[in-house]
């Protein structure tokens, strides 16, 4: 597993490990065309190809508009950071050589979103292949040549790089139920499924961000530069319960004190507490009332806490 960021200020929070699915997304500098001619875009294929090949990526879909393009990437080997130099590096070079000229071609870094598969893998293949779509590049997204949605409906032959297998197996492997699920958004307005993004970072249910918060970031420590990180690092749920369990032997008392604890400090909303509880939001704001006027009449209960407090980072209690 590797955590990496770059070397300027706000930097991105990038985390990865093997089996990692991201939404990837880089544009052009200053909004401009990253590609200008049918060759721009062979040669990019190009890059995704020796990706696969060289680094063990697995392509399950892409797009490639004017100024920007999208992927839809599993890395097996925990190989993000590597993987994207390789093809924005290969691809700058290119471009750059092609028109004689130097400099960045992408804005900043590209936008890695680390995804829960099995909840948003089938919604984000169709947000990626609506994009020609909605950007009025054309009216269904078969009619787009730079995207996989034609590999998917069989207009075009499929690339051996590219992998279709993890989306179409949600359809019984069906290219054509596949066509219908994204068909039935065609004119419609629809909220995109990356507006369910924590920190500009990780897309998934609250136990995916809970257990990737448990796993990868917890060890970290806080850096003004990396906002993603300070946001992602108030407390987890799973962390709080573990070490509320671990100071007191009467796990209801437990369980009260790692719900308030939840209320007060984790910056989950009631809802999220209320699902890992097993309650509804008002008995979150409830119980956790009741532990406080406990809490208020016991010294050696707020010591516990304060202790727990300090394992998980939490503000002073």
């Amino acid at each position: 597993m590797l955590i990496t960021s770059g070397l300027a200020m706000a930097r991105p929070l990038r985390i990865e490990f093997p089996g990692a699915f991201y939404h990837i997304t880089a544009r052009g500098n200053e909004g401009r065309e990253i590609f200008g001619s049918l060759r721009d875009r062979q040669q990019f294929l190009s890059y995704l190809e020796s990706a696969v090949r060289r680094y063990h990526a697995v392509i399950h879909v892409y797009c490639l508009m004017g100024n920007h393009y999208h992927l839809l990437l599993e890395t097996p080997s925990g190989n993000l950071s590597q993987i994207l130099r390789h093809i924005n590096g290969a691809y700058t070079t290119y471009f750059n050589v092609k028109r004689n000229r130097s400099g960045h071609l992408f804005q900043g870094r590209f936008k890695a979103i680390l995804v829960d598969a099995d909840e948003y893998a089938m919604e984000l293949s169709r947000y990626i292949h609506l994009n020609p779509v909605r950007a009025g590049l054309a009216n269904r997204p078969e009619q787009y040549p730079w995207s996989s949605f034609p590999c998917y409906v069989g207009e075009t032959q499929k690339p051996d790089w590219l992998s279709l297998d993890l989306i179409l197996g949600y359809f019984d492997s069906q290219d054509a139920h596949y066509r219908e699920f994204v068909h039935a958004l065609l004119a419609k307005e629809y909220k995109s499924p990356l507006q369910g993004t924590i920190a500009s970072t990780i897309l998934g249910s609250p136990d995916f961000v809970d257990a990737i918060q448990e796993r990868y970031l917890t060890s970290r420590k806080t850096d003004r530069n990396l906002p993603a990180l300070r946001e992602l690092s108030k407390a987890c749920i799973p962390k709080i319960l573990k070490e509320t369990e671990s100071f007191f032997e009467d796990r209801a008392v437990a369980r009260k004190a790692a719900l308030y604890l939840c209320h007060r400090f984790s910056g989950r909303s009631l809802r999220e507490i209320g699902r890992h509880f097993g309650i509804g939001e008002s008995a979150v704001s409830q119980a956790s009332r009741r532990f406080e006027q406990n809490l208020e009449q016991d010294g050696e209960l707020r010591r516990k806490l304060y202790v727990i407090g300090e394992k998980v980072r939490l503000c002073r209690v």
